[in-house]
């Protein structure tokens, strides 16, 4: 089958693209990017007053598979991200049981083979089980096809174990992604510890328990020179020792959640548990802090952290709900609301941060527009607007921090190696 996309902006920064082009796309591929593309028999998409960028990369996505498929699954969570223009998602490894071997890798590969709408990578657990008592197979894990390692979720406490761990990592050639907190001090928290939390009566989560893990998770990277990426950054001092690290030259990236930079600690003041989180929302000043870093360039891309949970985990007292939000849906909304539509990022500069950068930093052959390359393609109307409503949304969970707001910029197509899905209907 043949497509052709015309009449739209075409946003590639991976190949200094921004102008109003044509795309033809045939057997799955892009075959031609230029002015006034002529294809008698294709389907034609009149993309005037659009925006048309690479697939997304989202290296920060749980789908629960397998083990908690009341939450998510494989199947629901990519339609999910098509749906959000996301084409390409690493698998976090908290599942049941944990991707901590080559067989529960062959095991989620065999879900994907069958299920998968959409490309999922994945991500091998750095410890066994995720509990940070001793290590998985490393190499192993890279072998069976594990593009990253993490124990997501949890941080690994033992310093000697994680400088192990990037020794291995570093010798497998396997990115780290760290998740920064010491449970020592976040403790029994849930909210950002300050006068919002005490005014609440709830636990508060402090700076210091992300923070002074980053630092440590970036010294034993500079020892080893091992490649980290700090996920899901949500305080200013940690986005400091960010920039720093990386003027020292030490091989450190990092992500930031849409829900981090679009809501402060005061979204928490109703008790809706869709704003609790790990970490948790942070002050105006830390919310600042993070969009100047996605503006500098400090903090490398944005990922969803989707994190689905069912209404009975989340329909609950403050203190007792699960943590985390689902984003996949609106993770591009939102980011055009909060970063485009203020004007703190253009349109090359979000496509970096949602395509580019998370391609790069994973080492895979996505996030462009380039012929040659998979026709992974998002059409977007850049000046609709539309309402999140729990009913529409197609993830298995509904916990959604964006749930009765108006985001602008919406998916009209998503193309996955060629196969078109319209969402505009």
């Amino acid at each position: 089958m043949r497509l052709l996309i015309k009449n739209g902006r075409v946003v590639d920064p991976a190949n200094n693209i921004d102008a109003a082009l044509d795309i033809l796309v045939a057997d799955g591929k892009i075959v031609k990017v230029a002015k006034d593309i002529k294809a008698n028999g294709a389907q034609i998409i009149d993309a005037a007053d659009k925006i048309i960028i690479p697939g997304l990369v989202d290296m920060h996505v749980h789908l629960r598979e397998p083990g908690r498929e009341d939450k998510e699954t494989v199947e629901s969570g990519t339609a999910a991200a098509l749906k959000g223009g996301v084409t390409t998602l690493l698998a976090m490894p908290n599942t049941t049981p944990a991707i901590d071997s080559e067989e529960n890798i062959a095991l989620l590969k065999k879900i994907i083979g069958k299920s998968a709408q959409a490309n999922v990578l994945i991500c091998g657990a750095i410890s066994k089980g995720r509990l940070g008592k001793e290590l998985s197979g490393i190499a192993e894990l890279k072998k069976a096809g594990a593009l990253a390692i993490s124990d997501d979720g949890s941080s690994v406490d033992n310093d000697d174990l994680l400088l192990d761990a990037f020794k291995q990592a570093k010798e497998a050639g396997l990115l780290v992604i760290c998740h920064s907190e010491d449970k020592a001090l976040s403790g029994k928290g849930v909210v950002n510890r300050g006068l919002i939390a005490t005014r609440m009566g709830l636990r508060g989560i402090s700076h210091e328990s992300e923070y002074l893990r980053v630092e440590r998770d970036i010294k034993l990277a500079k020892k080893t020179g091992v490649k980290i990426h700090i996920a899901h950054v949500s305080c200013k001092e940690s986005v400091i020792l960010i920039a720093a690290a990386k003027k020292q030259g030490v091989k450190v990236t990092a992500e930031a959640a849409p829900h981090h930079f679009s809501f402060t600690e005061e979204a928490v003041l109703g008790f809706d548990t869709n704003f609790k989180m790990n970490p948790p929302l942070r002050s105006k000043a830390d919310r600042e802090a993070l969009r100047q870093a996605l503006k500098d360039g400090t903090i490398d891309c944005i990922a969803s952290d989707h994190a689905p949970h069912t209404e009975n985990e989340k329909d609950i007292e403050f203190d007792r709900a699960e943590f985390g939000v689902i984003g996949l849906e609106t993770e591009l909304s939102a980011a055009i609301t909060e970063l485009v539509e203020t004007k703190l990022l253009d349109w090359p500069r979000l496509v970096e941060k949602m395509a580019v950068n998370p391609a790069r930093i994973l080492g895979i052959d996505q996030g462009s527009l380039a012929t040659g390359k998979d026709a992974d393609i998002v059409i977007i109307d850049p000046k609709q607007e539309r309402l999140v409503e729990k009913q529409k949304l197609i993830s298995r969970s509904k916990n959604c921090a964006f749930l009765g707001m108006k985001l602008r910029g919406v998916v009209e197509y998503t193309i996955y190696k060629g196969e078109v899905h319209p969402w505009n209907s």
